[in-house]
C-alpha cells in the first residue's frame, strides 16, 4: 500500500552489471534498471559494467558503499551456479547485515513465473556502510521482477506499513 501523504524522497542509486560477456551497449538488464530508476524519480549515481571477478566486484562495492552520497547499489549478474558466478561470494563477506527476506520474496515472485528454475538464482541483499545492496540475477525478467514487485515499493518512503527509506538515517545507530 502506498500513502502519498509525504513528499517522495529520491535516493541515489548505483547500478553494477557483472558479466564477462556484456558491455554497456548490450546490457539489457542494466538498461532496464536504469529506465525504471529514472522513471520512479530516483537519481542514477553510477552505472558500470565489470567482469565476473571476485576482487573487482569487492573493490567496486567497497568504493561505492564508502561514498556517503550513494544510498543504494543494485548489481545484476553473477548470482547463478556456474564457476564464473561469484557475486554472492564477493558481496556477502562485506555485509554488515544481511536482508534475508529479500531473497525469500524474490524467489516467491520468481517461482510464480519460472517455477523451480528460481532455484538457480542466488539473489541476495544486505547493508554495507549504511548502503543498501541488492544483488539480482542477470536476466532482464529477473531484474523487472525485483524492481517492479519489491524495490519500487521498498525504496519509496510513502510505502506502508514500512519501507527501507524511512529507516535509512537510522542504519548507523
Amino acid at each position: 500500500m502506498t500513502d502519498k501523504k509525504n513528499k517522495f524522497l529520491p535516493v541515489n542509486i548505483s547500478i553494477l552489471t557483472i558479466s564477462s560477456t556484456r558491455n554497456k551497449k548490450n546490457d539489457i538488464s542494466g538498461k532496464t534498471l536504469e529506465k525504471r530508476i529514472k522513471k520512479s524519480g530516483h537519481i542514477l549515481s553510477n552505472y558500470e559494467v565489470i567482469k565476473d571477478d571476485k576482487d573487482l566486484i569487492k573493490e567496486k562495492i567497497r568504493k561505492w558503499s564508502d561514498n556517503v552520497k550513494i544510498n543504494v547499489i543494485i548489481t545484476t549478474g553473477g548470482t547463478g551456479l556456474t564457476g564464473s558466478d561469484v557475486t554472492p561470494e564477493a558481496v556477502e563477506d562485506l555485509f554488515d547485515k544481511k536482508i534475508e527476506g529479500f531473497s525469500i520474496i524474490f524467489h516467491l515472485i520468481s517461482f510464480q513465473k519460472i517455477r523451480t528454475s528460481t532455484l538457480q538464482s542466488r539473489a541476495l541483499a544486505g547493508i554495507i556502510n549504511q548502503t543498501y545492496v541488492f544483488c539480482l540475477p542477470g536476466s532482464p525478467n529477473a531484474v523487472k521482477d525485483a524492481w517492479d514487485d519489491i524495490l519500487i515499493y521498498q525504496l519509496d518512503n510513502n510505502h506502508k506499513p514500512c519501507n527501507f527509506i524511512e529507516i535509512l538515517d537510522r542504519l548507523e545507530e
